[in-house]
């Protein structure tokens, strides 16, 4: 993940809209988180697929056949800063619907599930 892919325009969508969608069960969206096993351990959300940005190696060349670059691509992490990376880097790769989820799962439990742990 180097290069130009980070000057990108991308869009953000807020916890509360994406508690908004994954009430929903909106099949067609795609949720990706970004932290380490370790942090998924500690506080995690259902339906996310983990692609820790430390094993970018193992997996970066699995994406265009894990998710379909057309439809609605959401990415989390602990605040906000490693999915925005992984978010500009999917727009690189030609994924047109990408929203970082701002604040991330730190927001997310403060302000829609407190029962998910902050750490």
């Amino acid at each position: 993940m180097t290069g130009n892919a980070f000057s990108q325009p991308m869009n953000q969508i807020s916890v509360e809209e994406l508690a908004q969608r994954l009430s929903s069960d909106d099949a067609s969206i795609q949720l990706v988180d970004v932290r380490e096993p370790e942090e998924l351990a500690i506080a995690s959300i259902e339906g996310f697929v983990n692609l820790p940005l430390s094993q970018f190696v193992e997996w970066g060349d699995q994406v265009p056949t894990l998710f379909n670059p057309q439809a609605e691509t959401l990415v989390l992490c602990h605040h906000g800063i490693r999915s925005a990376q992984m978010c500009q880097w999917l727009i690189a790769q030609g994924f047109t619907k990408v929203q970082n989820i701002s604040g991330g799962i730190n927001a997310y439990s403060l302000l829609v599930d407190p029962s998910i742990p902050q750490y």
